[in-house]
């Protein structure tokens, strides 16, 4: 977080697989489900396309639109939760996924920010985004993920 009028959380993982392996786990909704702790993101995966988050009994979580689409390098959402009324009420956020080969790995980093300082939607992502990643990470290096399902209350 920043004392910018900004929000931002930053999470950076080294991850032993290859872009286009990464690239493919976070734009398959069967993949991404496994890490997603039961949910899954259905998109038009290209600039300007509809990106939502469905819950696992099939409610929408957030909603967004793709912003970038580059694969194997870059993915860029514009982020709002819909779950929440307190959370939504702040609006839109931005939430980029850089993908870099470094050396056998592939370094991710995703950023998440809201133009408002002190988000409480940046501050429930920032507690989200860690489980999620570290999931992805685990699946895509063992095969299986360090969380189970999440139960999301209705």
């Amino acid at each position: 977080m920043t004392d910018r009028g900004k929000s931002d959380f930053v999470y950076v993982a080294y991850i032993r697989t290859t872009p286009e392996r990464l690239w493919s786990a976070l734009t398959s909704r069967d993949f991404a489900q496994q890490y997603w702790r039961g949910a899954h993101p259905e998109a038009e995966w290209k600039a300007g396309g509809a990106w939502k988050l469905v819950l696992p009994d099939g409610r929408v979580c957030d909603t967004g639109e793709i912003l970038a689409c580059e694969p194997q390098k870059r993915l860029s959402i514009r982020w709002r939760n819909e779950f929440k009324p307190e959370l939504k009420e702040e609006g839109w956020s931005l939430c980029t996924m850089e993908i870099e080969r470094v050396d056998e790995t592939v370094k991710l980093t995703v950023t998440h920010s809201m133009e408002r300082k002190g988000s409480k939607f940046i501050g429930a992502v920032s507690d989200g985004w860690p489980q999620i990643l570290s999931n992805l990470k685990s699946l895509l290096e063992t095969g299986s993920v360090v969380l189970g399902p999440k139960y999301f209350p209705k």
